[in-house]
């Protein structure tokens, strides 16, 4: 039976023409069925102005989008209707086997656990982003979706991205570390000296603390910490990626010397350049939820949107939420849990 994952056509900065392309353009390369969740009449006059043949795709109708600075309570209310929150019942409704959207992160996050909701036993979703360093790439994971959280998450964080490491990125045996001020096991608030017991006797490759200066170095293949820490070291990467190469761009355009050693790095330039494009990841999964739903950037163009519908396909081709909840059932068993905090 040939795959079918819902395209939210209306999230992001692009849609809904990259979304439809993306779409495409997934449908001939994966052999994956796309179908496109927003406003019918919108995305078949989007199609026929650029000249795509949409007549293999299905649309499931929806009304309008939310936007990205709305309470993501609202999709639930005011946006019910919304190209994400149709595309979100469709997927628990069996329509499909996944979703992504490019849209608001929170609202995604609210509406994927109260709708499609979260795996039995897993106390917060989690959104991991992969980023390349000096070895290859490694997991950053939560990098956005909780502000606070507890020693109990921060575990499950480790565990589930552990989990993905292994089945989709392919490390035999993902090095979890724990996002610290210091290696020393004392180092960090009562947060991370609780969590840090807990990934030690947890059925995962825990190394111990890590510093935000390792990760680039390739320290660990998993970086675990709460969503506001993980946002703001995202975003500081982000920007030091930007600042690198405006100044690498600078000094190779300052003289015909320079400009002609251009000539010769080009292809090492461009190996650089392809390693820092986050479209060749596609997106981010949300790590916890009872079904594939994946969270593309909010710039994604289509080749972005092909690629986070290839992330999808694989999730499901390798059981990432089955090894999750099994992972999860393990861990029960062989970690002796303080008692429950409160969310």
């Amino acid at each position: 039976m040939t795959m079918k994952i819902i395209v939210d056509a209306f999230g992001g900065d692009n849609a809904p023409l990259e979304m439809i392309k993306g779409a495409k353009m997934a449908q001939q390369e994966y052999g994956v069925q796309v179908l496109l969740s927003g406003e019918r009449d919108s995305i078949a006059a989007c199609a026929k102005e650029n000249g795509l043949d949409i007549s293999d795709i299905e649309i499931i109708d929806a009304e309008g989008m939310i936007p990205v600075e709305a309470d993501p309570t609202t999709l639930l209310k005011e946006y019910e209707n919304c190209s994400m929150a149709a595309g979100l019942r469709a997927l628990k409704e069996g329509k499909a086997d996944a979703f992504l959207s490019a849209g608001s992160t929170g609202a995604l996050v609210v509406g994927a656990s109260l709708i499609i909701k979260r795996i039995k036993g897993v106390r917060r979703t989690a959104i991991p982003t992969v980023i390349p360093n000096e070895t290859g790439c490694f997991m950053l994971i939560d990098s956005g979706a909780n502000a606070e959280v507890n020693s109990d998450m921060l575990l499950q964080f480790g565990m589930m991205g552990s989990v993905y490491m292994n089945k989709i990125m392919g490390v035999a045996s993902p090095r979890v570390g724990l996002i610290n001020i210091g290696t020393e096991e004392s180092k960090g608030l009562d947060l991370h000296r609780e969590a840090y017991q807990k990934l030690s006797h947890a059925p995962i490759h825990f190394i111990g603390n890590v510093e935000a200066r390792g990760l680039p170095m390739g320290d660990c293949d998993v970086a675990v910490c709460d969503g506001f820490t993980g946002n703001v070291v995202l975003k500081l990467i982000e920007g030091m990626a930007k600042f690198f190469s405006h100044q690498l761009k600078g000094m190779l355009m300052r003289s015909t010397k320079t400009k002609i050693a251009a000539l010769m790095l080009k292809d090492g330039i461009s190996e650089f350049k392809s390693k820092l494009d986050y479209s060749e990841y596609g997106g981010a999964p949300l790590l916890g939820i009872s079904k594939t739903v994946i969270k593309a950037h909010g710039s994604s163009d289509a080749k972005a949107i092909k690629n986070a519908i290839r992330q999808a396909k694989e999730c499901i081709e390798n059981g990432v939420i089955d090894a999750i909840a099994d992972n999860l059932s393990q861990m029960k068993e062989q970690v002796k849990e303080a008692p429950a905090s409160e969310e």
